[in-house]
């Protein structure tokens, strides 16, 4: 049986570092490195209508092999951007309002995805940010017969907590790192002394098949129902750390691709965790050169089918 696409909602959008832009947004950089791994995927978002950044994201999703046919043009807005300030331990993102990615069409959007028979569906929280995306956003999502995967990505704001919470209601799996789950724990009065009590405690609230922790140099956890323990590894490092741009998003990625191809859950987020350290190795969220990619892709499809 042939797998269905994996659906990619969100941003598309450049990272202006201090020695030039890359294309990113997560949802890009996931659906890029499905693309580069030979799962197939559907990705929808807004661009510019001809400015050079909209020539950037296209530019790299040909590159990658991803389908641009879901990108919408905006005539009125302008391609996402964010501005990256490198600090001592990390980055520090300034994201410029008002991009053609905050006004999502629905209607477009639908029509794309009507006779991709797909069977997972990602999203997150930035996307959100604006109401006509965010509209446009759960009314794909909301009625979605397959998989909802979440990959939170909590940014600083009045409204945080509620659209956590109205994005996790939506869901069905998430990914959280070990900040957001403690973040997520404050808000939600899941007080637990653990990471699984935590896990356990926000999934009854809202009704969550599985939570997907991802904890740096301590690993990864894989919780389902009642904080059970299905599958843990441990962190792997990378001696030559360009930045942390994407990380978590090579790991969803590698893992939304295995359940694509329903290869061993286990063993594919082992594999995920690998490639995400991988992708610390390189400037930004994914190699210059796709061909970098080959030996994950390789990988991927040698891992042993979930039985």
């Amino acid at each position: 049986m042939l797998p269905s696409p994996v659906a990619v909602l969100g941003e598309a959008l450049v990272d202006e570092f201090h020695d030039g832009p890359v294309a990113g947004g997560a949802p890009f950089n996931v659906a890029r490195s499905l693309a580069a791994l030979g799962a197939p995927s559907l990705f929808v978002s807004r661009i510019g209508a001809d400015d050079a950044n909209a020539g950037l994201v296209l530019d790299s999703a040909r590159r990658y092999g991803l389908d641009a046919a879901g990108l919408q043009r905006d005539a009125r807005r302008p391609t996402g951007r964010v501005s990256v300030h490198e600090e001592a331990g990390g980055h520090r993102f300034e994201i410029h309002a008002d991009a053609a990615w905050d006004h999502l069409d629905a209607d477009a959007a639908r029509r794309h995805l009507a006779d991709a028979n797909a069977s997972l569906i990602y999203f997150g929280s930035l996307a959100q940010r604006h109401a006509v995306s965010r509209a446009a956003l759960r009314a794909l999502v909301k009625p979605f017969a397959g998989t909802r995967f979440l990959d939170l990505n909590l940014r600083p704001g009045d409204d945080a907590r509620l659209l956590a919470a109205e994005s996790l209601m939506l869901a069905d799996w998430v990914k959280l790192n070990d900040e957001e789950l403690a973040q997520l724990a404050g808000w939600f009065d899941a007080g637990a002394a653990t990471d699984a009590g935590r896990a356990a405690a926000v999934m009854a609230r809202f009704a969550l098949e599985r939570v997907v922790l991802t904890r740096g140099a301590r690993g990864w956890c894989l919780y389902g129902p009642g904080g059970g323990l299905l599958a843990e590894g441990a962190g792997v490092s990378q001696p030559r750390i360009v930045d942390t741009v994407g990380a978590g998003d090579a790991f969803t990625a590698l893992l939304l691709a295995g359940l694509a191809l329903q290869r061993d859950l286990p063993a594919t987020l082992a594999l995920a965790n690998r490639y995400a350290s991988f992708i610390c190795g390189v400037r930004g969220p994914l190699p210059a050169d796709p061909i970098a990619l080959q030996p994950w892709r390789t990988a991927l499809h040698a891992l042993p089918r979930s039985t």
